[in-house]
C-alpha cells in the first residue's frame, strides 16, 4: 500500500471523490503544512496556522497507479488558483502535495508536468515535505456520504465527484 497526502481546496471534495475508486482502501481528512500542533478546524479556517486542508489517500498501486491517483487530483481541482478553490479562499485551500520520500516528490513533479497539458504553465501547486499530519475532526470524515443533501455538498462537492466519475469511469469500484 502507498499513501499520498494532497490538498486541493475543501477536503470534503477530495475525500468523496477518491473513495469511489477501486484500489483505494482509505481516505481521511486532515491538516498539514502549518506551525500549530493539533489544530482545530476553526483554527485552520481562521488562516493563521499555515495548515492546508488535505486528504491522506491510501491505495494499492497494483490496482490503481500513482499516476492515476495524481491525474484524478489534477482533474478534481483547479491548480492555477492561488490559495483558493472557487469561493473557498485562504491558504488552507491551497493546491498542495506533501511528499514523504524523494520518490514521491519526483512523482508529484512529474504529475505537474503532465497536468500542464491541461492547465498550461500557470500551475501554482505547492510540493513540500510532509510534516506532522493531524487527523481532522470525526464529523469531517466521509462528510459527503453522511450529508449528501447539505447545500455545499449539492453545489460544490457533487459536481466534482460527478466530473471525476465521468472521466475515470473505468477505475470505479
Amino acid at each position: 500500500m502507498e499513501k499520498f497526502v494532497l490538498g486541493g481546496g475543501c477536503f470534503w471534495c477530495l475525500d468523496s471523490a477518491y473513495i469511489q475508486f477501486a484500489g483505494i482502501s482509505d481516505v481521511s481528512c486532515g491538516y498539514t503544512g502549518g506551525k500549530n500542533p493539533n489544530p482545530t478546524y476553526e483554527q485552520v479556517c481562521e488562516g493563521n496556522t499555515g495548515h492546508a486542508e488535505v486528504v491522506s489517500v491510501e491505495f494499492d498501486p497494483s490496482i490503481i497507479s500513482a499516476e492515476q491517483i495524481l491525474d484524478i487530483f489534477f482533474t478534481l481541482h483547479d491548480p492555477t488558483q492561488l490559495n483558493r478553490q472557487g469561493h473557498d479562499v485562504g491558504t488552507q485551500y491551497r493546491s498542495s502535495m506533501f511528499y514523504s520520500s524523494i520518490e514521491q516528490k519526483n512523482q508529484f513533479e512529474a504529475a505537474i508536468e503532465r497536468a500542464k497539458a491541461i492547465w498550461g504553465d500557470s500551475i501554482v501547486t505547492e510540493v513540500a515535505e510532509l510534516g506532522e499530519l493531524y487527523r481532522a475532526e470525526e464529523y469531517h470524515q466521509d462528510f459527503f456520504a453522511k450529508n449528501p443533501n447539505q447545500g455545499y455538498c449539492l453545489a460544490v462537492v457533487a459536481p466534482k465527484v460527478a466530473k471525476v466519475r465521468a472521466k475515470f469511469a473505468e477505475l470505479l469500484k
